[in-house]
């Protein structure tokens, strides 16, 4: 799931259904991460893949991940950027109507990870049909309990909102996108303090684009190492 087999799975079948998609091993990656794994293990296994942030700035995706404090008190968050609003891409799109619970997975896990149990898909205003998708898939994982009190009998409540933008292309970058999320005007914030710190109402957020999080259940079924192997010294895995 993921990365490297991202387009091999998607010839293989419409993964856009719940039922499909744990045929093929779905959600096996959340199920060990829960079950098996402490969120530092997780946020190790993603810094030894040498993931990059795929909405443009290539940062390390583990080290953004290892700036939320775990243990602060109060609630914490995740915020996917789906806005996806520069001309003529379409990545995180093919994602969403593809396999919309890769990337519903690879949240979930990073949510565990960081401390978090609420995260938000800020999803471009004019993606009607990958909103539709994306709400079909969070209400099969609803159902299925995957999201909820205690998924996969683990006590730890997971959650996920989708906030439609307002085709502001602005909100691609991610203080301004998190504005937006908060009903005010998208502008970009004056840093620091970084959204690890202070982010969406003021708590400690972990922003990342869909590919990025889409790739994440690869990385924690095969490990980080694995991962690694593929792509270049600097910029390891598929892109």
């Amino acid at each position: 799931m993921g990365g490297p087999v991202l387009t091999e799975w998607f010839g293989k079948a419409n993964l856009f259904k719940l039922d499909v998609y744990e045929s093929l091993g779905g959600y096996s990656a959340l199920r060990k991460a829960l079950l098996d794994m402490a969120p530092a293990d997780l946020i190790g296994e993603v810094k030894k893949s040498g993931l990059r942030g795929r909405g443009g700035a290539g940062f390390a995706t583990g080290t953004k991940w290892s700036f939320i404090n775990r243990d602060a008190p109060g609630p914490k968050y995740v915020v996917v950027n789906a806005d996806e609003s520069e001309p003529g891409t379409s990545k995180d799109r093919y994602i969403m109507e593809n396999s919309p619970h890769m990337l519903l997975e690879g949240i979930m896990i990073a949510a565990y990870a960081v401390g978090a149990n609420q995260a938000w898909i800020y999803i471009r205003g004019e993606y009607d049909e990958p909103y539709r998708m994306v709400m079909e898939a969070i209400a099969e994982a609803r159902a299925k309990g995957h999201l909820g009190p205690t998924p996969f009998g683990k006590d730890y409540p997971l959650d996920i909102q989708v906030y439609r933008g307002h085709g502001a292309y602005i909100c691609g970058e991610e203080t301004a996108l998190l504005e937006s999320l908060e009903g005010k005007r998208a502008q970009p914030r004056s840093r620091p303090p970084f959204p690890a710190v202070k982010g969406a109402w003021g708590r400690p957020t972990l922003l990342n684009n869909v590919e990025t999080l889409a790739t994440v259940p690869w990385i924690v079924n095969h490990g980080g190492a694995e991962y690694a192997k593929r792509g270049t010294e600097k910029s390891p895995g598929t892109r």
